[in-house]
């Protein structure tokens, strides 16, 4: 099969509404439609669809006083996020080592991306039984301890926006009706990290805590997973819940997050 050159699968209006973002850079904070359609040598009826398309979606503003086009705020969250993922791979790397070395299993980092968690970076027991990380795999997240670590600062309408009424079963141990499903959600935002038993893959079982930055916000979760047999229940409870509850805490600290004093 002869692989084709990415430039091939180009999409022509969405290159120029980048073009027109790419504009507003050094001292060019505003710009009108007539400068932009000769930067970026367009028909002005073009440019102007395009500063309206990206206007709406918030990419885009107006100064009603110079009827001039600047960058939206939707560009801040973006880079906002940028910068965080960066952050959070940068200071996740020693805890999730740590973490691993402490539990002897393997420890990874995910983010919420949609309905799904993506593993980003993870550090593996040494062990020779034990979970292989596949960073860049998309977890679902009504039945992975990552995946409800996401969800336990969503309201109740935000989860049923995302989640249908009967869940799909991955074994026979996933949660598939909802509402138990945010029943289970309650207890794990009350103790402060989430349990996996055999959910998402038969005998692995894990455990997972939010993790937030300085606006407070869930950003990522950290998660421990292993077999059954070495990540039992009762392990879970007496010895793993408090290191990864202080791990999640640590690495949210370096994000700039300021927990709640415990007096």
């Amino acid at each position: 099969m002869v692989r084709r050159d990415k430039t091939n699968y180009i999409i022509q209006s969405v290159s120029h509404a980048l073009d027109v973002i790419e504009q507003f850079k050094g001292e060019a904070d505003e710009l009108g439609v007539t400068e932009l359609s000769k930067r970026l040598k367009l028909h002005k009826n073009n440019v102007f669809r395009l500063l309206a398309t990206l206007e709406a979606r918030g990419y885009i503003e107006q100064n009603k006083a110079t009827e001039n086009y600047r960058l939206g705020v939707r560009c801040l969250h973006l880079g906002q996020r940028f910068a965080s993922q960066l952050g959070l791979l940068r200071q996740a790397r020693p805890v999730l080592e740590e973490l691993a070395a402490q539990c002897k299993e393997t420890a990874f980092v995910t983010i919420r991306r949609g309905a799904g968690a993506v593993s980003l970076e993870a550090a593996e027991s040494n062990l020779p039984v034990r979970l292989v990380a596949n960073v860049g795999a998309t977890l679902p997240l009504h039945c992975t301890a990552p995946g409800k670590a996401h969800l336990t600062s969503d309201s109740e309408d935000e989860i049923k926006a995302i989640l249908p009424e009967r869940l799909p079963a991955r074994t026979p141990r996933t949660i598939t009706d909802r509402a138990q499903f945010l029943e289970e959600l309650r207890k794990t935002a009350e103790r402060g990290y989430a349990v996996e038993i055999g959910e998402y893959e038969e005998h692995v079982n894990a455990l997972a805590a939010p993790i937030r930055d300085y606006t407070n916000n869930i950003v990522a979760a950290l998660a421990v997973a292993g077999p059954e047999y070495r990540v039992s229940e009762e392990r879970i409870a007496r010895e793993l819940a408090p290191l990864i509850v202080k791990a999640g805490r640590d690495l949210s600290v370096r994000l700039g997050y300021n927990p709640p004093s415990r007096g």
